[in-house]
């Protein structure tokens, strides 16, 4: 007998707006293939995730993507990562039972000896609440205006943000992470 690989679609579709509170000193770590479907995750993942190990390996990452995020956060990382970049963000998961949790997440493509991408690597841990406070205000801009005017507009948006603030998007992440207010 197989086991159904999870998608997107499997995900819960009763947001309960629960918080789950990741700790100080946990560190989520995942890999995937280069199409997005999990490959490896750790036990600390599972839990704040909701899901059996079995259910996650196989299962595209974007299961657990919160629909409170704008889908040019992922372009970002992406577009980063598919050029061997590293990419920073501040992520807000969706749980197996419609709960949430935010993390600060770094993703970086695993290379083989010739260079080429095999995988990626993501770990997250605990988002300052002061971060998550500032970038959740930005979020909501910018879903509304992917509601209108597609990723197009997302990007726009979000590049004059960081233009009026006079810092780069990576600047910007660091310095949240930092609790450092912008």
């Amino acid at each position: 007998m197989s086991i159904k690989k999870l998608s997107k679609s499997d995900a819960t579709k009763t947001i309960t707006n629960i918080e789950k509170q990741i700790d100080e000193n946990d560190f989520i770590i995942s890999k995937t293939d280069t199409k997005g479907s999990i490959i490896y995750c750790n036990e600390i993942f599972t839990k704040m995730a909701g899901y059996d190990t079995q259910e996650l390996i196989g299962a595209n990452h974007n299961l657990i993507r919160h629909p409170d995020m704008p889908r040019i956060a992922f372009k970002i990382a992406w577009d980063l990562i598919q050029n061997k970049k590293e990419f920073f963000g501040f992520i807000k998961n969706l749980t197996k039972d419609g709960g949430y949790y935010w993390i600060f997440a770094y993703i970086t493509a695993d290379l083989d000896l010739n260079g080429n991408i095999i995988s990626y690597t993501s770990v997250r841990r605990k988002a300052p609440q002061s971060a998550i406070d500032t970038i959740t205000a930005i979020y909501k801009l910018l879903i509304e205006a992917e509601k209108t005017g597609g990723l197009e507009a997302s990007s726009k948006l979000l590049n004059e943000y960081l233009k009026k603030n006079q810092t780069t998007y990576d600047e910007f992440i660091i310095n949240l992470q930092k609790g450092v207010k912008i």
